[in-house]
């Protein structure tokens, strides 16, 4: 079935936020502290392997610089926010909802785990990329939930646009996603990830929502400059 990868990844973090809900509840403030900072450790363990694979560097500079001002332009960060104060007047008493929201969906939509497999998706194969993703976004769900509140199920909205739109056009994309291309896509997400640590363990807040055309501007400029 097509989608089926995605699909389970998208259950799992739904699974995956309920129980780190429901964990919450019985966890004190200064636990809560204590797994914010932990959990923002690995965070930036996974965003410096991604961001450490970068074999151009420049592109990724250019990446930033452009997408930053494409974003910045665009208000995406604003947007973003917006909508998830939306959802937090939906959803009263469920604590920080757009942080919850931006933090996850950024995590679980960048990486190779969420391009190849999608790709692996969509060209036919057994999703078993998608199927190992989907157990790490579920007990990263967890962790995230019990300390940035449910506001981290919203993130399937995204997850589900993201990685069902490359299966779907998986052939074309096959051919755009190369293998240097995902590997600076990565890079750039993975400086992006490590904002979102920053964040996570108080030491800075950056606009990464802004930030985001970054990661489609490196495809544009490494085949603009026949590097792809």
């Amino acid at each position: 079935m097509i989608l089926q990868g995605t699909l389970v990844n998208v259950v799992a973090v739904i699974i995956g936020s309920l129980i780190g809900r429901w964990a919450g509840r019985f966890m004190s403030a200064k636990l809560r502290q204590t797994l914010m900072a932990g959990l923002g450790l690995a965070v930036l363990l996974i965003g410096l392997q991604l961001a450490l694979e970068s074999q151009q560097l420049m592109v990724v500079i250019g990446s930033l610089i452009l997408g930053g001002l494409i974003g910045e332009i665009i208000g995406i960060e604003k947007r973003l926010e917006a909508f998830g104060l939306g959802l937090q007047k939906r959803f009263t008493g469920f604590g920080s909802i757009a942080e919850g929201f931006i933090t996850s969906s950024l995590l679980f939509c960048v990486g190779a785990m969420a391009i190849m497999g999608a790709l692996q998706d969509g060209l036919g194969g057994k999703p078993t990329i998608l199927y190992a993703k989907s157990a790490l976004d579920g007990v990263a769900a967890i962790a995230l939930t019990s300390t940035l509140g449910i506001g981290v199920i919203f993130s399937i909205i995204p997850l589900l646009l993201y990685q069902g739109s490359i299966t779907l056009v998986a052939e074309l994309a096959k051919t755009i996603l190369t293998e240097p291309v995902i590997t600076e896509m990565n890079a750039v997400g993975g400086l992006l990830i490590v904002a979102i640590a920053l964040d996570l363990m108080g030491i800075k807040r950056l606009p990464v929502g802004n930030l985001l055309p970054s990661i489609f501007v490196a495809i544009a400029l490494l085949w603009g400059f026949g590097l792809a």
